[in-house]
């Protein structure tokens, strides 16, 4: 069976060239079942007994609506990642260290709702992957079973519950993995929480400053999508230290290239492909790179609009004026040009090494798919 990679697991993106995917996407088949065996494990072996007395106003457990929200939902960008810098590596499909990085990829993705379920309580975002935010649709059951309370108190608290069980679950999988494996999961989870951390604070003291907005793009985004999945392959496969090197050097290019991305969709990206608000990081004052270059364009009007950023009278109409402003003064441009050249250096990291040729052109796909991806 043939398989186009790019299809397959980066949705939005299939103008990009197509490669055969059988192995890649037999890999992803493999998380989302090991993903599915462990819910039903915790439902059937820890949920019924410790939580057994039944459930109200919700349509279903915690456990049920984890598992909706996790098998087979997002892009599996991070799977993908890991399993072509495991090829690129010498890694070989089925063996042990194959199943080692399984779980450790089930595992990532299970953090990353666990961070994408948070992040919507903290950012008070409406929407995600073209659904109600988790929150929101906890307070829309409130609503429905007219139960006690406040609603939004009610889904504020059951959102940060389930994301709290998210972690657990992904903690449950990494345990047993060889050392070196846990070593670089635990450093993968305090850059994320570090990096939501500067997120917060840099948007409350207002920063504009380039240096910390490219450090949080690194630490929230870039290093625990691409640079550490890429680790985490590499020390499953055993690879040598240049191999190693070579993979976290690209890892790092392709990061920047995925963050900046993502901060270009969040404020021209279209909602019906994202699946969220474009809004949301001009209304919150983000530190973003797209917003320390506007600080450098802009003046008069778009310059006020600007330092009105992240501040409670900032309206929704003011938003779309300031979108327009910056595209005009070129940041748009300015950050395809800073995607481009990350883009490049990824690619330039991959030359003249040893890695396997189908692992290499694997991670080429990739960083492609992530530099130019629209959702």
């Amino acid at each position: 069976m043939q398989v186009p990679l790019i299809e397959a697991a980066f949705p939005g993106v299939a103008h990009l060239e197509r490669r055969p995917a059988t192995d890649v996407t037999a890999a992803v088949r493999d998380v989302d079942a090991l993903l599915s065996a462990e819910l039903e494990a915790l439902q059937g072996e820890w949920w019924t007994h410790v939580g057994g007395l039944g459930v109200d106003v919700l349509p279903h457990d915690l456990p049920g609506w984890l598992g909706d929200l996790l098998v087979g939902r997002g892009k599996r960008l991070r799977v993908v990642t890991a399993y072509w810098g495991f090829i690129a590596a010498g890694g070989v499909p089925g063996s042990p260290a194959h199943h080692h990085l399984t779980r450790a990829m089930a595992a990532l993705e299970t953090l990353h709702l666990f961070a994408l379920v948070h992040d919507d309580v903290m950012d008070e975002s409406l929407s995600r992957r073209g659904r109600p935010s988790a929150h929101v649709q906890a307070a829309s059951w409130h609503r429905e079973a007219a139960a006690s309370g406040s609603p939004e108190v009610f889904g504020r608290n059951l959102a940060i519950l389930l994301g709290d069980l998210a972690h657990t679950v992904a903690d449950r999988l990494v345990d047993g993995l060889p050392a070196p494996m846990r070593h670089v999961w635990y450093e993968l989870s305090v850059e994320l929480i570090a990096g939501q951390r500067a997120d917060l604070t840099g948007a409350a003291a207002a920063r504009r400053d380039r240096p910390h907005a490219e450090q949080v793009a690194r630490l929230k985004s870039g290093r625990y999508t691409v640079v550490r999945p890429l680790q985490l392959a590499a020390v499953a496969a055993g690879a040598p230290a240049a191999t190693s090197q070579a993979l976290l050097q690209c890892g790092e290019h392709i990061g920047e290239a995925f963050a900046l991305r993502d901060e270009y969709l969040g404020v021209w990206g279209d909602p019906e492909v994202t699946g969220k608000p474009c809004s949301d990081d001009l209304l919150e004052g983000k530190a973003t790179v797209a917003l320390s270059i506007a600080a450098e364009r802009l003046v008069g009007r778009p310059g006020e609009l600007l330092a009105k950023v992240g501040r409670p009278e900032f309206t929704e109409e003011e938003v779309a004026e300031l979108a327009d402003a910056m595209r005009a003064a070129g940041v748009d441009s300015a950050l395809e040009d800073l995607i481009r050249g990350s883009f490049d250096a990824a690619l330039a990291c991959l030359e003249g090494t040893s890695m396997v040729p189908d692992g290499l052109a694997g991670l080429q796909e990739v960083a492609r798919a992530m530099a130019w991806r629209d959702a």
